[in-house]
């Protein structure tokens, strides 16, 4: 296995930076290893049935008709009813990933489970999941890197993946149930996010397919730009308390994506030699329909190149990359051969990006995108 270097590294920060001072930011790169690849070998994603337009979200904060999809683009989102959780949204995509790879159960090796909204914090959803689907022979974990979380995952399969030889296979799933976290009156979250699941399954490809690089950053002076859950102790059942909702500086996470984004392209690009033109899908994490869709273009991205969920799901957390991945692969977008790049910034503040290099087995998945 070819050691993960780690840097420290501190940039001036310049006019356009979320803060006036130094960021601190701490970078994890990964290069290629000789050898073979580890790419994706299925994917599978899954939605909670119930629909919330945006009529319903403005009647909540109190804003005009329009407003919702004139200042972030969301048309409509999904949120779990009260007998649905996390658990069952993941179990749900691991099946569709699992039929889609042709991999058995008993082949996987590792289930990692990104997730923020976990339904409990004993156990995790991981371990509860690999019970569910039999994959007896997996350990499961679960990691908590907010909406970067399932690029923070596929660094960890890949990972096990290079220095295992021995193992096969590892799910990285990802599941978030959000509404169950959002003050309905509160206009800088209520309307952005949506709940759901996505899953892949890893494993090895040809040396010329799978992962070709990636980098992921935490700079942990920012973390109190978005913060929820609820703290020590707990509050009872009835209080008033709502310090469980989610916070979001909205501002600051949106000045964070336009100053980081533009590295993170230019970076990807480096290190693979590949054009923003040879780049045939732009996969990113869903903060904001507009403004994800504006960095992409200003970044010379054409509207055609970018796959969009967050328009009829919203921000659906860790979810957003591979519910994105699982519709585009579902629907005959992704192809053999196919450059995706994916993108993600999450709460912590965490952000990164991942090259990679679509092989067959990954496409195998010409089922109907999810309804």
């Amino acid at each position: 296995m070819q050691d993960a270097s780690a840097a420290v590294v501190v940039l001036a920060a310049p006019q356009s930076s979320p803060k006036d001072q130094e960021i601190m930011i701490s970078s994890t790169h990964r290069a290629r290893p000789e050898g073979a690849g580890v790419g994706i070998l299925g994917t599978g994603s899954c939605l909670p049935a119930t629909r919330v337009s945006n009529e319903e979200v403005e009647r909540s904060v109190r804003q005009e008709e329009g407003w919702v999809r004139q200042r972030i683009g969301v048309l409509e989102r999904r949120f779990v009813s009260d007998d649905e959780t996390g658990f069952d949204l993941a179990v749900g995509a691991v099946r569709q990933a699992l039929e889609a790879s042709g991999v058995d159960p008993l082949q996987i090796g590792a289930v990692v489970l990104a997730t923020s909204t976990a339904d409990l914090p004993i156990p995790g959803i991981g371990s509860r999941v690999q019970g569910a689907v039999g994959a007896s022979n997996a350990m499961a974990f679960d990691v908590n890197a907010a909406c970067a979380g399932f690029l923070v995952g596929c660094e960890v399969g890949r990972g096990f993946l290079t220095a295992d030889p021995g193992m096969e296979a590892v799910l990285v799933v990802a599941s978030d149930t959000y509404s169950r976290v959002l003050d309905p009156a509160d206009r800088r979250t209520y309307p952005l996010f949506g709940d759901g699941a996505g899953a892949v399954v890893l494993g090895r490809v040809p040396a010329s397919e799978g992962m070709l690089g990636s980098q992921v950053y935490t700079d942990g002076t920012l973390a109190h730009f978005v913060t929820g859950g609820p703290g020590l102790p707990v509050p009872a059942a009835g209080s008033a308390n709502t310090d469980h909702y989610l916070k979001m500086s909205g501002r600051d996470v949106a000045d964070l994506v336009r100053l980081e984004f533009p590295r993170l392209v230019n970076d990807a690009l480096k290190e693979s030699g590949l054009t923003i033109d040879q780049i045939d899908h732009l996969v990113c994490h869903q903060a904001n329909p507009h403004l994800i869709t504006s960095c992409a273009e200003r970044a010379g991205f054409r509207p055609e190149q970018i796959v969009l969920t967050g328009d009829l799901l919203g921000n659906t957390g860790a979810a957003s990359i591979p519910i994105g991945l699982d519709i585009a692969a579902r629907d005959g977008r992704i192809r053999p051969g196919d450059n995706i790049l994916m993108i993600t910034f999450g709460a912590g503040m965490t952000w990164g990006r991942a090259m990679m290099r679509w092989s067959k087995a990954g496409c195998r998945t010409a089922e109907a995108v999810p309804a």
